[in-house]
């Protein structure tokens, strides 16, 4: 995971790269998350979040990123977890319910 991520900040320009503060690679299957802490010029403080998935067999990746500031740092943080929440919910009675429709079959049933 880190090679990647190493290989893939070497993509970026010198200039790009004076100006990160904290960067965080997580590998998710066919894709990577780039968490990165950037100052501006004035030394406020941003977040990118990009997504990297790579363009089948090829070397090339197609990106996505999003850019936070830090006025909307809380309002992200709030709506972000509670979309976790929910989703985490909605899992966690799914799972349920698939557990209740097992646990009653017999194997007459089959």
């Amino acid at each position: 995971m880190f090679q990647r991520a190493t290989a893939y900040m070497s993509n970026f320009s010198q200039n790009d790269r004076r100006d990160e503060v904290f960067s965080k690679a997580i590998k998710a299957g066919k894709r990577t998350y780039f968490f990165d802490v950037k100052a501006t010029r004035g030394q406020d403080f941003y977040v990118t979040i990009t997504e990297s998935k790579r363009n089948g067999d090829s070397e090339s990746y197609q990106k996505h990123k999003l850019f936070l500031y830090k006025e909307d740092f809380d309002n992200f943080l709030e709506g972000l977890q509670e979309t976790l929440l929910v989703a985490k919910e909605k899992l966690a009675s799914t799972d349920s319910q698939f557990e209740n429709q097992t646990s009653d079959l017999k194997f007459e049933d089959l």
